[in-house]
């Protein structure tokens, strides 16, 4: 009877450590990869703000999906997806012939978008950082397009990693305006939805949907 028990007890002692290293070890690592995969290039610049601390990066993008991750998606009428493609589609055309007003325009028609979507306003500095912060949550792939055409919109704003944009010429604008357009379409097509499901919703609908917002001869 005690070799059976001293067997039994045993392969308790081994389920558990199994399971301990399944749960901590692997655990971890989801964890982590799971960050590096929501936020992709967000995640190497927070750590790279962080002089490369990954737990300081790690906390800071966490304390991010705290605060923004429940976020719901507000919905847009028909009638508003049309009028927000239309702008967009003007402001294109516009860039042909003043391009630092089109970009000045466009930086400020996403802002506006993102709002009317539910994320926070930006109507300030501060408010912007706070609304690139929830965007970041639901959109980190498509972020930077928009950090770009904020900084040649507003060039007495240096961002960190976007000096020297206030001598932007056109061809740098009109990066600025392609690289917005990604987040622009997701902002667009993206369905009301519950938490972390609203970047995913944003690329179904993005590819389920024929939308153009590119005028023909804008080069934009």
């Amino acid at each position: 009877m005690s070799t059976v028990l001293t067997v039994v007890g045993l392969i308790v002692v081994f389920v558990i450590i199994v399971a301990l290293v399944l749960y901590i070890g692997p655990g971890r690592g989801r964890g982590k990869a799971g960050l590096r995969r929501r936020f992709g290039p967000e995640y190497e610049r927070t750590l790279a703000r962080h002089d490369g601390n990954t737990a300081e990066a790690e906390h800071e993008l966490k304390e991010r999906v705290a605060r923004h991750g429940g976020l719901r998606l507000a919905p847009l009428a028909a009638e508003e997806r049309e009028r927000y493609t239309a702008r967009w589609a003007g402001l294109q055309e516009r860039f042909v012939e003043s391009p630092r007003e089109a970009v000045a325009q466009a930086d400020r028609l996403v802002a506006e978008l993102a709002a009317a979507r539910g994320y926070p306003a930006a109507d300030g500095p501060q408010a912007y950082d706070e609304q690139l912060d929830a965007l970041s949550v639901h959109h980190a792939h498509r972020l930077d397009g928009y950090r770009r055409l904020h900084a040649v919109a507003h060039p007495e704003e240096p961002e960190e990693g976007a000096g020297g944009e206030s001598g932007a010429d056109t061809e740098e604008l009109r990066e600025a305006m392609v690289g917005a357009r990604g987040l622009f379409e997701q902002l667009i097509a993206a369905r009301p939805g519950g938490g972390g499901r609203a970047g995913r919703a944003a690329g179904r609908a993005g590819r389920g949907e024929a939308m153009s917002v590119r005028p023909k001869g804008s080069g934009v």
